[in-house]
């Protein structure tokens, strides 16, 4: 049963975040509990008298779980992707979510086109070469992002914000979503993903995971590609098949990938195909890895705050006038 309007508004905040939220959840006047180090196995006993949880990654929330938070609300994810939420079990007890995109999306449109540029023009090979006193021009001629067709999978805040910095490079982008998108910008064209295979020879994914978006890039889709094709993928590492994506790179379909995210990113947990695979990644001279931090910067970790806290704003301004 759910706490009368009159009592606290208590929050519990399980993960570590930025010293910002407190004070700006405190001028809310929401109570709120801070414990970054709790072990996830200890929130079920400590969840049942709060009406908001503030979450990360640390736990799956689950309909089992949700049985020790009677008084719930509302579950804020901080940060973009909901992918540690199970299905419908937010929905089945009215408890509404928000989270943050708008908080990291200019972190990840910077990662990306970063990813990008060090890609086509060898910058990380050619700062490792240097520091083994090797100077190496030819070896490290580069490619142009000009003229290029760049085909986004996900026209959402990332994928916009990807192609917001792609604005003044002189190329094509093309951008497929399977869900309707207001005001793209006016240098990207809506397509179908059908015409991006027959144009593109980069390809950025910008979907979140989902059962249904699951290996959403696969054999069948890298082999529906025209020409030569790059991959960046800041999304989710479960989007993109990775064994599709070795297999390609071996045939030389797809001549070089930038990943930060991975099939498995608890790396001391990897079957013997994921580590195989990895290896070749690791191995490979036009590959790039980076530890899942496109949406990773000091700016956004404040932002992210800021964000919920305004999507929180609203909540509590709707709760009262349903109260009264």
């Amino acid at each position: 049963m759910i706490l009368p309007s009159t009592s606290p508004f208590r929050c519990l905040v399980i993960d570590l975040m930025h010293e910002s939220l407190l004070p700006m959840l405190e001028n809310l006047g929401v109570e709120v509990t801070y414990v970054p180090d709790v072990k996830k196995e200890e929130v079920p006993d400590m969840v049942q008298d709060y009406q908001m949880l503030v979450v990360r990654s640390k736990m799956r929330i689950t309909a089992d779980f949700l049985k020790h938070a009677p008084n719930l609300e509302i579950l804020a994810r901080a940060g973009a992707g909901v992918d540690n939420i199970d299905d419908g079990v937010l929905e089945a007890r009215n408890i509404t979510l928000i989270n943050a995109p708008e908080g990291n999306r200019d972190a990840v449109g910077d990662h990306t086109l970063g990813l990008l540029l060090a890609l086509f023009r060898k910058i990380t090979r050619g700062d490792r070469q240097i520091r083994e006193g090797q100077w190496l021009r030819e070896d490290n001629r580069g490619e142009e992002i000009g003229g290029k067709t760049i085909g986004l999978i996900g026209y959402g805040h990332m994928g916009k914000s990807f192609a917001k910095r792609l604005m003044g490079f002189d190329c094509e982008v093309l951008a497929f979503d399977q869900q309707p998108v207001e005001n793209p910008f006016p240098h990207v064209r809506l397509t179908s993903l059908e015409e991006i295979q027959e144009k593109a020879q980069v390809l950025s994914l910008h979907i979140p995971y989902t059962k249904e978006n699951h290996h959403f890039v696969n054999a069948q889709v890298l082999a529906g590609f025209r020409h030569p094709l790059w991959v960046l993928n800041t999304a989710r590492g479960e989007v993109l098949d990775h064994a599709a994506l070795v297999e390609a790179m071996k045939t030389g379909q797809v001549p070089g990938a930038a990943l930060d995210v991975l099939e498995n990113e608890k790396l001391k947990t990897l079957t013997s195909e994921q580590h195989e695979r990895l290896t070749y990644l690791m191995d490979h001279p036009r590959v790039i890895l980076t530890p899942h931090i496109a949406g990773w910067t000091h700016e956004s970790y404040v932002r992210i705050n800021e964000v919920l806290v305004h999507k929180l704003a609203g909540f509590l301004a709707t709760r009262s006038r349903e109260s009264l």
